[in-house]
């Protein structure tokens, strides 16, 4: 699917011209935006921990194929299984084969963005595999037949009464839409699931080198039920995703959940550690974890190597006029957002992606918020370039904008360019002609803002050479 800028605007426009869908998403991100704020005021020295997150997350990225390697051997040590995948069909392949090998027909899955990106779902159901999603969003929009529209909201889309009627339909029971009541329906139907998975898959927040353990961090039990119930848990994890030691870890987990839910720490934030020994009450008798490159290393050493220390939080989507006003689903990737319009073209091809780089205002929100730092403007930029460079461009647009940058270099034609605006704006209004949405735009101002200056500029002039005359005419 290509997403160019067309593309982009039209599915956007479906959130533009539906009032709820505007108002699920203002309400879900001021929340997170409020939540957030209020955590990083309790912590005096916040900025000093995103220094330090920041170094460390460089850090392990400069070096990642050291800590790969001992991420690997300690993975073995302790009874896990590493598998290096470069791409959603090796990713496929692995989890096919050990699925094959477990005869396996049911599959718990906790939330994962990684595995949204590969289609492992659609990959296991093409195979005759039945996938559950047991985090509670991600539940919902799998029975909406819909894709995350969040990294840690999937399903802020909906309302508690869409979620009731779906829950009904789909499950084919009268179901209130009291949180209580839909909370307890999900319940009750994961549960049956977790019971009976032949095969637990999870994402990974992030690996420890230093012990050969991943972190799941969640806000549900489901984390923990599809990582020690089933016999099998499979983890997928992004190569980026990695601290070198527990201390780092630490730093990491500090200011993950206060940056994407506002909470000093998640309600569940779980270590898988090898598979179960022989003393362990619960615990899956095999671990096996799949690191994907997925073109993540084709960015080492790049301009954009620094995207890759994203720890995924979503704190850029809460903050993005854009993302508030266009929505999840309007990306048509994985990842949304800032975050979303800089990775999605560099990991799936920016031919494919044309368009995201461009749906943003380079406000600097993103920045500014990003708990690492990620200079994702200037990003959003060097992609733009890129495109250019690379032909990507259409014709059409490259004619525009070659136009535009003849007629802004020049004073002169500029002038003359925004009066000749203005005018067209007045017939336009007056004999109330439409043209692409542009006849409701405010009418340009008479005067430009150089015009403007320039106008102030001889006046505080003329005012000090009047101060400097009536200095001299005194005896």
């Amino acid at each position: 699917m290509t997403i160019d800028r067309k593309k982009f605007r039209h599915d956007a426009q479906k959130v533009i011209q539906d009032p709820r869908l505007i108002q699920a998403y203002e309400n879900g991100m001021l929340r997170f935006r409020t939540h957030r704020n209020e955590a990083y005021a309790q912590v005096p020295d916040i900025e000093d921990l995103r220094d330090e997150l920041k170094a460390i997350r460089a850090g392990t990225i400069a070096n990642l194929a050291e800590h790969l390697q001992t991420f690997e051997a300690n993975v073995k040590k302790v009874g896990g299984k590493v598998h290096w995948a470069k791409d959603q069909e090796d990713v496929g392949r692995i989890v096919l084969e050990i699925a094959a090998r477990r005869k396996a027909k049911l599959v718990a899955k906790s939330k994962s963005m990684v595995t949204e990106e590969v289609h492992l779902n659609k990959i296991l159901e093409e195979a005759g595999i039945e996938v559950v999603e047991s985090d509670l969003g991600e539940y919902i929009i799998q029975l909406a037949g819909e894709t995350p529209s969040h990294i840690i909201a999937p399903a802020v889309h909906q309302t508690r009464g869409q979620v009731a009627k779906l829950f009904s339909e789909k499950l084919q029971k009268a179901v209130d839409d009291d949180p209580q009541s839909l909370t307890a329906v999900a319940r009750a139907t994961l549960r049956e699931i977790f019971l009976n998975a032949d095969i637990g898959v999870s994402g990974v927040n992030f690996g420890v080198a230093e012990t050969g353990s991943v972190v799941l961090v969640t806000n549900e039990g489901n984390g923990r039920m599809v990582t020690s119930l089933p016999p099998v848990h499979i983890a997928v994890m992004g190569i980026e995703r990695l601290a070198p030691t527990w201390a780092h870890a630490a730093t990491w987990l500090s200011v993950l959940a206060r940056s994407a839910t506002g909470q000093p720490m998640s309600i569940y934030t779980s270590v898988i550690t090898g598979p179960a020994r022989e003393d362990d009450l619960d615990g899956p008798q095999e671990v096996h974890i799949i690191l994907l490159d997925n073109n993540r290393s084709t960015l080492l050493g790049t301009q954009y190597e620094e995207v890759l220390q994203c720890i995924r939080c979503g704190a850029c989507l809460s903050v993005c006029p854009v993302y508030l006003r266009a929505g999840g689903h309007a990306y048509n990737s994985p990842y949304s957002g800032p975050i979303g319009a800089v990775i999605s073209p560099l990991l799936f091809g920016q031919e494919n992606y044309p368009g995201l780089p461009h749906a943003s205002t380079l406000c600097g929100a993103c920045l500014e918020v990003c708990p690492v730092h990620i200079d994702l403007p200037r990003m959003l930029m060097a992609l733009r370039v890129d495109q250019v460079e690379a032909g990507i461009v259409p014709i059409t647009e490259q004619i525009m904008e070659r136009s535009a940058a003849k007629m802004l270099t020049t004073p002169k034609r500029m002038k003359t360019f925004f009066k000749l605006g203005r005018l067209g704006q007045i017939i336009l209004k007056l004999f109330k002609l439409p043209f692409n949405g542009l006849e409701n735009y405010p009418l340009l101002a008479q005067k430009s803002f150089r015009e403007l200056w320039e106008q102030e500029q001889q006046q505080l002039e003329a005012e000090a050479a009047q101060q400097q005359e009536d200095t001299d005419e005194q005896p």
